[in-house]
């Protein structure tokens, strides 16, 4: 499986492809390394979305997981660059409860690809599951304009 890692604000991150579509992206640096124009095309797309110049990744990508979590992912490449949506909106559109909705937006393989941080709680941050946790995920949502205080009133209409 070829992989790509590079630096990124918070740390090294490694992107890995199969059959031509990206299928993870991870906190650290990967053993193997081996460009492919696709990894390139993705690292050199999340350099851009670091520097402030990319609002959104048109790549490949095939992540590995239930249908139910698929719909969720799904869900979550919809929620504009710069806005938020719940757990609870997201459950309401798709089905399930907020937290099975977390379940699987803690399970994302390809996080900043598939939005993820996007997804706030009701009266709060919410988790992430990035390598520094929260902090990442503040890191994100500020590099996208949000205030972390100020989420409650820049949610996305997931109905």
């Amino acid at each position: 499986m070829p992989q790509l890692s590079f630096h990124a604000p918070f740390g090294a991150l490694t992107l890995s492809e199969e059959d031509g579509a990206l299928v993870s992206l991870d906190w650290g640096w990967g053993r193997d390394q081996d460009e492919t124009p696709l990894l390139a095309r993705a690292r050199d797309l999340l350099e851009g979305y670091f520097d402030g110049e990319v609002k959104e990744f048109a790549l490949p990508m095939q992540p590995l997981g239930t249908q139910y979590r698929r719909r969720v992912w799904e869900m979550l490449r919809q929620i504009p660059y710069g806005e938020t949506v719940t757990y609870g909106q997201i459950a309401a559109k798709i089905g399930g409860s907020p937290r099975s909705v977390g379940g699987a937006v803690g399970a994302n393989p390809l996080p900043i690809l598939i939005p993820c941080h996007r997804v706030i709680g009701q009266h709060g941050l919410g988790g992430y599951s990035g390598g520094n946790g929260s902090e990442d995920k503040i890191f994100l949502l500020q590099l996208e304009g949000i205030q972390p205080a100020a989420t409650s009133n820049r949610v996305f209409a997931a109905g």
